[in-house]
This record gives structure tokens, C-alpha cells and sequence, in this order.
């Protein structure tokens, strides 16, 4: 069969096309819940102001196997800079191109045909397949999957096992599974000082100088020492503003943004108290708002991550290694409700990049191991 052929990668073209840039969906969902109806999937739309969301469900009873992921993309940049159109998915090298190709319109594809597979094979699997998929996950993600879990939670229709489909791959696929993400805490902090003229510091003071130390501080803390999912809490500073654009004027105060990605080792409150404890103990005047963006999850055993790895070893013949770095993904709404989560994709070297771009071979082994989780989980 050749590449152009592969269900996989017409259904990643035809995705590819849709200019779904957050939080637009551009067609790509009604799309995926046509070929789901089609196998017998009840298919529930829900908008949450302007973001599209569908909850896909075939089966009553549990346990319940849930799909996860996004059919928004981030912004193409600059298209002259791209080798082909980002819009227009083109094959060059056995390179699939196109904005989404890993992140992650592929998956959502391998998705599908997984499943059109599974269901062919197993009409009367056992447990029920499901599908929570947004177009809210590259932007503020306020209206996409958390509002769908905050739904299904009220109706108390639970999720046993979520398979997010984020481009989880470092240099082949399936040799990184993430089962587990960061907590990630966001701080916003304005340290005041009193504005006035370089010539007579005796009347100013300067917030900038005033934060320094307790950033220096800060920034060379050990909060934990990780585990052996997690590697240690970082804090990194992300922004800082201050001052009036003129070199002659002592600046009345100053923005700083920082971040945390931090371990089950430690919780969001303790590092606040630590931080509030810091500019506290360097007598800043301040103010600051805190973001939680998300708690730290892991799934370190279960059934999931069993059927997982066993999936990828009969793919490509070698084991997965199990891992938590990264950025955040939307497996952080669904693993409170007590569900197990992994995320398994293609590899993300290119993801958000120019050029962004994934091997047609490996949606064809992700579609595999996509179908072969879900024979190891609800195979009759």
C-alpha cells in the first residue's frame, strides 16, 4: 500500500487542510464524529463559548476506554518560511509536512482507524470506547476538556483508562510513554519602589534592585529532590519588566513572572508559602496572583501502562521507557477524576516549529499501537 493510500495518512491530510488554529475547529471535528457514528458511537457536541468540544461514547457499561486529545493547532508563523505550505499537507522524504502533523492531527488519525479496526474485528467488545477531544487545548484551555470532565463528573460517567494522544515520542516512536506530567504554578509579582531621578537615589527606590536578591535567592533553592517518576522542582523566571524606557528615571516598580514545574514530592500551597516567606524575609512591598495550572499526575502501574508498553513491544520489538517531563497536557483535568492516563504519540522534535513534520511510517506503527491497546484492554 503506498503512503498515499494509507487510511492513516489521508485522514492526517484531510485534517492537516482544516486550518484549525485555536480555537478553531475548522471541520476537523464533525469529520471525526461522522466516521464514529458510522461505527456506532453516540456523538455529544459541546460548546463552551468559543470553544467546540465532542464527546464520543460507544457501549453502557464499563470499564470505559477514552481517546483524548485536540484538534486546534498553534499559529503557523511566518508561511514563507515553511519549505511547503502549512495548510496543504505534502509528503517529501517519507516526511508527512504540515502544521499538526505531530501535534496532533497525526494521533487523532491513527485514532480512528485504530478503532474502525478494532470495532471490525470486535463488534461486541467488552467495556465501552470513548472520545474527549477539544480545540481549546493550545490556547488558554479554559472551555475544552476541563469543561467537558466538569460535565461528565456531574453526571458521574467516569473514565477508567485515558490514552492522550500528545506527541510523547523522543527519537523514534513509542519509545517515550508519558505516564505522569508536572504540576505547573505560575506566579505574577509587582514589587513597588518609589520612582524618581538616577542623579538623587536618596529619593528613589528601586524595586529592581530591591527583587534582586530575593530572586537570586529564589533561583538558587533546592525545593525537592524529585522521585523516581519526577526529576527535581524547577523555578524559572520568565519575564521581567521594569521602567519607563528612559535612562535617567529610577523606575516606581517592577513586573517579574515566573514559573514552577514541580513534583509530587512537594504541593502548590507549600511553594507559595515559601516564596511568600522569601519576599516576606527580604521586606519587599509586593503584590502577587498565583495561576494554578495544573496538579501533578502519575500513573505508575494499572492496566493501562501494562497494556501500553506490551502494544508498543509487539509493534516496533523494543520496550517504551516511562517518563513525566515535558510541558503540561490535558491529561492533567482527566487524572483527578481518578482515571488512569498515559500519553502515547509520534516524536515531537518538530512540534510548534516551522517545518513541522512527522515520518509516515510511524502513524502507520501508532494506528497499530493504538488498535493493539485496545485489544490488550477490551477484546472479548
Amino acid at each position: 500500500m503506498s503512503d498515499q493510500q494509507s487510511p492513516v495518512i489521508e485522514l492526517t491530510k484531510d485534517l492537516i487542510s482544516r486550518k484549525s488554529v485555536t480555537p478553531e475547529d475548522a471541520g476537523c471535528q464533525p469529520l471525526m464524529s461522522d466516521r464514529l457514528k458510522a461505527k456506532g458511537f453516540d456523538i455529544e457536541t459541546m460548546v463552551f463559548e468559543d470553544t467546540t468540544n465532542f464527546w464520543a461514547r460507544r457501549g453502557n457499561e464499563g470499564p470505559v476506554f477514552c481517546f483524548a486529545g485536540h484538534t486546534d493547532v498553534v499559529p503557523s508563523g511566518p508561511e514563507d518560511k515553511w519549505h511547503t505550505p502549512p495548510f496543504e499537507p505534502t509528503i517529501v522524504d517519507g516526511y508527512l509536512h504540515g502544521r499538526g502533523a505531530a501535534d496532533m492531527k497525526g494521533s487523532l488519525a491513527a485514532m480512528i482507524i485504530a478503532t474502525e479496526r478494532f470495532v471490525d474485528k470486535y463488534p461486541d467488545h467488552k467495556g465501552s470506547i470513548a472520545y474527549l477531544i477539544t480545540s481549546d487545548e493550545e490556547g488558554p484551555f479554559i472551555n475544552g476538556t476541563t469543561r467537558v470532565i466538569d460535565t461528565l463528573e456531574a453526571r458521574n460517567e467516569k473514565i477508567t483508562w485515558a490514552l492522550v494522544g500528545e506527541p510523547s515520542s523522543t527519537n523514534k516512536v513509542g519509545d517515550v510513554i508519558k505516564n505522569g506530567r508536572r504540576g505547573s504554578l505560575s506566579g505574577d509579582l509587582i514589587v513597588k519602589g518609589v520612582q524618581g531621578h538616577v542623579a538623587y537615589p536618596h529619593l528613589a527606590k528601586n524595586p529592581i534592585h530591591l527583587a534582586s536578591p530575593a530572586l537570586a535567592e529564589l533561583s538558587q533553592i533546592k525545593w525537592d529532590s524529585g522521585n523516581d517518576y519526577f526529576p527535581p522542582t524547577s523555578f524559572q523566571v520568565s519575564n521581567i519588566n521594569g521602567g519607563t524606557g528612559a535612562t535617567n528615571v529610577v523606575p516606581g516598580e517592577v513586573h517579574i513572572q515566573f514559573n514552577f514545574r514541580y513534583s509530587t514530592e512537594v504541593t502548590a500551597d507549600e511553594l507559595v508559602q515559601r516564596v511568600l516567606g522569601i519576599l516576606d524575609a527580604h521586606g519587599l512591598d509586593y503584590t502577587i496572583d498565583w495561576t494554578y495550572n495544573g496538579l501533578p499526575f502519575l500513573t505508575d502501574k494499572g492496566a493501562l501502562v501494562e497494556a501500553a508498553v506490551k502494544a508498543v513491544d509487539s509493534v516496533v520489538h523494543y520496550k517504551p521507557e516511562l517518563l513525566t517531563t515535558g510541558g503540561t497536557s490535558d491529561g492533567r483535568f482527566i487524572a483527578p477524576t481518578g482515571a488512569e492516563v498515559v500519553e502515547l504519540g509520534p516524536c515531537n522534535a518538530t512540534i510548534h516549529k516551522i517545518n513541522e513534520c512527522v515520518k509516515v511510517e510511524d502513524l502507520e506503527k501508532l494506528a497499530d499501537m493504538y488498535e493493539q491497546i485496545l485489544i490488550n484492554l477490551l477484546a472479548n
